[in-house]
């Protein structure tokens, strides 16, 4: 049982940390990314459809994105999906490529990034912190219905925090990084 739950635990750990990469790839740095319109949807005969299956996204150069949908007729849609999300960005259709500049960033818009960056943080080791509470409800449970003994508990309740311990550890450097990132000029 024990061997159980801390593997289910470190699992969702591990699943939190990949939607704090996913959320954090989405803020911007500066520099063009192709994971960056990865959450827009285009209106592709009548429904929402994610950009990357109507569209090839590329990297021109360092601060340009390309984007080069797949049927012609798609290439205005695309262009408005893009300027109308919630990235702050310019396209401009060139030929049938939709071309999506990086504007450089303010000092201010940096600070305010960086903030978002701080609030993904804090909802990961919020999720992580949550699994440990549950983890430890699930032992407390299992002491009490007397599945497992005193010790085996104590000690299943300090690995998990270790658990805990190496995943916040993680959203850490995580975030220092993407700090880092962005206070880059």
């Amino acid at each position: 049982m024990i061997p159980d739950l801390k593997k289910t635990v470190e699992g969702k750990m591990q699943k939190s940390i990949e939607v704090l990469k996913n959320d954090l790839g989405k803020v911007r740095t500066g520099r063009a990314s192709t994971g960056l319109l990865d959450h827009i949807m285009v209106d592709y005969y009548g429904s929402p459809t994610q950009l990357t299956q109507v569209a090839n996204v590329s990297l021109l150069d360092a601060r340009t994105l390309g984007v080069q949908p797949w049927e012609k007729t798609m290439l205005a849609k695309v262009e408005k999906a893009i300027r109308d999300s919630d990235l702050g960005l310019n396209p401009s259709a060139v030929g049938d490529v939709v071309r999506v500049p990086m504007p450089a960033l303010t000092e201010e818009r940096r600070r305010e990034l960086i903030k978002v960056v701080k609030g993904e943080g804090e909802d990961a080791k919020v999720a992580i912190r949550n699994l440990r509470r549950d983890a430890n409800s699930s032992l407390k449970d299992a002491l009490k219905a007397k599945d497992i003994a005193e010790d085996e508990e104590r000690k299943a309740q300090d690995d998990v925090q270790k658990l805990t311990d190496k995943y916040i550890a993680e959203v850490d450097k995580m975030l220092a990084q993407k700090e880092q990132d962005l206070l880059q000029v």
